[in-house]
């Protein structure tokens, strides 16, 4: 009967043990600031930004150019006919109205761009993490950035080895 006793005492001081080594093993990553420190994602923004500069440059010389015409069609209204006038009013709201278009269309072909060139790269980065969770034996990452769904971030941060997988 002791012996028995001693037994179910054993077996039941084991059960935590097994049931602590059942449990799954969860670590995080911010990876907002992994992917803001990607340098693929860096040239990408880069290379968004020039885009986006020149989208600007070609918007603001259409836009002189619209303004220098309305000033010139302004000061001579008054020795030109009404069809005339008419005319260039015609010219003038067609011009706003294609500055108005473009506008539009690059802030559009910029979005296009970003969703091109940044969808790899977050594809990227996620597929890195998977092969680094998997290789340190993780179960769970979960996403540490701001907003996400982390309540408390006491487990392996894999920033670094995540970085060094990446190559930087």
């Amino acid at each position: 009967m002791k012996h028995l006793k001693t037994l179910f005492i054993a077996i039941l001081m084991a059960a935590p043990l097994n049931f602590a080594t059942a449990q799954s093993k969860v670590a995080h990553i911010d990876t907002q600031k992994l992917i803001s420190e990607m340098p693929e994602v860096i040239a990408a923004q880069k290379q968004l930004e020039q885009l986006e500069k020149t989208y600007t440059t070609e918007i603001e010389n259409t836009y002189k150019e619209f303004q220098t015409k309305a000033q010139s069609y302004s000061a001579d209204a008054a020795n030109q006919t009404d069809v005339t006038n008419q005319a260039r009013q015609k010219e003038l709201e067609t011009m706003q109205q294609n500055i108005n278009q473009y506008r539009e269309t690059a802030a559009q072909d910029l979005q296009k761009k970003q969703v091109e060139m940044m969808r790899p790269l977050y594809d990227k980065a996620k597929v890195a993490i998977e092969k680094v969770a998997a290789a340190q034996g993780f179960d769970y990452v979960l996403d540490a950035s701001a907003g996400g769904s982390v309540i408390m971030a006491k487990g392996k941060d894999l920033m670094a080895d995540v970085k060094a997988d990446l190559g930087f």
